[in-house]
């Protein structure tokens, strides 16, 4: 495990045991734009049926958004092996080829708790997610454990993807809202959305 940059400011390869995750990390509208149209690029002949990591982190106690407290700072999405860190908060703009992305009902969007998330960045940013699941409930129903739809992200990847996911506490609990992200608040960010986009493509494709 570990993280280094990519001889680019936003761009950071976030390294697993199997994966290195290229991860673009930004505050900038243009920047999103042209990772999303890469994304569509890259996978132009399989646009019906991708799948896409999602997953958000949120302002600490204490922040006030437009319509609430805590709103989103952070929308992570992940597709193969490369991951978007936007820090919305922070956002010159929001691109026009985020909202498209979002709402394209081809897309598939999958992790953890993702309705509460999906109505969060509905509610602050306008932003619309029309076709997403939670990962808890496809493994359950892919498995028939019923427990399971309790579980976090941390067993589900123990799981499905046999690995011992880290997520320390104190990056979990860490301000969001900052400027300037650390390494490890990176590194959380990218292999939350990594694992949301590996776990539901195993579901999905049957391969676990």
């Amino acid at each position: 495990m570990g993280i280094y940059y990519d001889h680019n400011d936003s761009i950071y390869i976030v390294s697993t045991m199997e994966d290195d995750i290229k991860t673009t990390v930004t505050d900038s509208g243009e920047v999103a734009a042209e990772w999303i149209n890469d994304i569509l690029w890259i996978h132009r002949r399989r646009l019906h049926h991708l799948i896409v990591g999602f997953d958000i982190e949120w302002c600490p106690h204490g922040w006030h958004g437009t319509y609430g407290q805590n709103p989103p700072a952070l929308l992570q999405l992940c597709v193969g092996r490369r991951c978007l860190v936007f820090q919305l908060i922070h956002c010159d703009y929001i691109p026009e080829e985020l909202g498209v992305f979002l709402s394209d009902d081809r897309f598939r969007f999958l992790g953890v708790g993702i309705e509460d998330d999906v109505q969060k960045l509905w509610a602050e940013y306008g932003l619309a997610v029309d076709n997403f699941d939670d990962l808890r409930y496809l493994a359950a129903e892919a498995t028939g454990q019923w427990e399971m739809r309790q579980w976090g992200l941390q067993n589900l990847v123990g799981e499905f993807m046999g690995v011992n996911m880290d997520k320390p506490r104190r990056v979990r609990l860490s301000d969001w809202g900052t400027y300037s992200l650390t390494e490890e608040q990176i590194e959380y960010a990218a292999l939350d959305a990594f694992t949301s986009f590996e776990v539901g493509r195993r579901l999905v494709t049957g391969d676990y």
